[in-house]
């Protein structure tokens, strides 16, 4: 297939997504006899439009909903953009701080990055979040009980919320699926909802880390409106510009990394 033009190898890229459950940059950089280089740029893009999802070797359509997607599909989406964010984040946490943290692929990389840092209190409904303290003595983690997300390994429901609501922190961080003025906080994990609204409500400070493909998107569910958010961290990106200058205009300190 040389001699494609742009616009008509991205089409073709669409069309054979609709019959494959996932297509592969190596692949289509042998159908398409360009480099891989050139088809990374074609499934940014693609995604940037909506129209994929970039995973780990490839992409996947965006018929497969994105909370379907396995954990390390889902952690390598974006990777680059969710570790300076977690990065960032850590730089706001001092060492003694109380935090809820809720499940999240960009809140398992801050996890990360904390893992080291000394007398925190950490209050979680993730099993992933809480396993990358495992080797810190001095770092309380506190897992929330309830029933449990096999899939996602986050628990939730009546359990995690009583427990939830014995604590006080200085801190919420929160991994939103979409943020926008208009429809506010929301995932796709309805389980998870309440757990998420009650870390709101029980901390001083609540913190947004989301990268540029939940900037004015819209999730399955609502957790919440803007007003009690205090700081969305994100990365520098062009296109959401309008969107970050009305979160700004509505109190909240937007954060671009």
């Amino acid at each position: 297939m040389k001699g494609f033009d742009t616009n008509r190898r991205r089409d073709s890229i669409l069309e054979l997504l609709k019959e494959n459950e996932k297509v592969f940059v190596s692949k289509l950089a042998e159908i398409f006899d360009v480099s891989d280089v050139t088809i990374r740029i074609d499934l940014n893009e693609l995604e940037q439009s909506g129209l994929l999802r970039r995973v780990h070797g490839g992409a996947i359509g965006t018929k497969r909903a994105y909370y379907e997607m396995s954990l390390n599909d889902r952690m390598e989406i974006n990777k680059v953009e969710k570790i300076k964010i977690a990065k960032a984040c850590a730089d706001l946490i001092m060492d003694g701080d109380t935090l809820l943290i809720d499940s999240g692929t960009t809140t398992q990389y801050l996890a990360r990055e904390l893992s080291e840092r000394s007398n925190l209190t950490v209050v979680t409904n993730s099993l992933l979040v809480a396993q990358e303290f495992v080797y810190n003595r001095t770092v309380n983690v506190i897992l929330l009980g309830g029933s449990l997300d096999l899939h996602y390994q986050f628990t939730y429901g009546n359990d995690a919320i009583s427990q939830l609501t014995k604590y006080r922190a200085d801190k919420t961080i929160l991994a939103t699926d979409g943020i926008s003025v208009e429809h506010g906080l929301t995932t796709y994990h309805h389980q998870e909802l309440d757990v998420s609204r009650v870390m709101i409500e029980r901390s001083n400070e609540v913190i947004v880390v989301a990268d540029h493909s939940k900037i004015g998107r819209e999730g399955f569910s609502n957790i919440s409106g803007i007003s009690g958010i205090e700081v969305l961290i994100t990365n520098k990106e062009k296109k959401h510009r309008n969107e970050l200058d009305a979160l700004r205009h509505n109190g909240i300190d937007v954060i671009e990394v």
